[in-house]
């Protein structure tokens, strides 16, 4: 475990994490991932999304129950990327790629999307740095809707998870406006299965 917030690497974290065959945890798996699914799945229907990006896809396995026409899926894991590659090879609608902020540029607007997803990543953004880039290129990659979904409340480091005030940091958008909180029905659960404190929060493009 890193001593400080600088010492942690969360890039080494979630490759060693990936390549030793470990997955993307329980919020990606069982009751936590058909929620979020239904979530997703039902808000892409009633706003007729045709495209997504994902900025952290992990083992891809909360893809599988997603139905968005066009995906796109990013994470700093090579070992997920190719992962992923492979578990979706025959289906031409989906694309993935190594995601490194620090070597992320697009100004001609190639990862673009009308819906960009984070699910269960923010909190993991353990340095200011890192969290600060993530944030600007998720947000500059929506054509449309930001979907968040992650804890809201400002914590210390603690191993490789530091909690967000996420809707205060969005306050400082003028051309994002929040549209909908939605709390998931297992915060706090404490009958032995998946349980997340994360909510949603999703936010739509506006004029500045």
């Amino acid at each position: 475990m890193a001593d400080s917030l600088s010492d942690f690497d969360a890039t080494r974290y979630w490759e060693r994490r990936y390549a030793a065959g470990g997955t993307s945890g329980e919020g990606s798996y069982g009751r936590l991932a058909d929620f979020k699914a239904k979530v997703i799945n039902d808000f892409v229907v009633e706003h007729d999304v045709q495209s997504a990006i994902e900025f952290g896809c992990g083992d891809g396995n909360q893809l599988s129950l997603l139905r968005v026409p066009r995906y796109i899926g990013l994470d700093v894991s090579a070992s997920a990327v190719r992962r992923c590659i492979e578990r979706y090879s025959a289906d031409s609608s989906k694309s993935f790629f190594l995601f490194d902020a620090k070597s992320f540029r697009d100004t001609s607007g190639v990862f673009v999307a009308e819906l960009v997803l984070s699910l269960d990543v923010i909190y993991h953004l353990v340095s200011d740095e890192e969290f600060e880039a993530y944030m600007r290129h998720a947000c500059a990659a929506s054509r449309r809707y930001l979907m968040l979904y992650t804890t809201d409340v400002d914590s210390a480091e603690a191993g490789h998870q530091r909690h967000r005030a996420v809707s205060k940091w969005m306050q400082r958008r003028s051309d994002f406006v929040r549209v909908l909180r939605l709390e998931n029905p297992y915060a706090g659960s404490e009958d032995g299965q998946e349980r997340s404190d994360a909510a949603f929060f999703i936010y739509e493009r506006v004029a500045p």
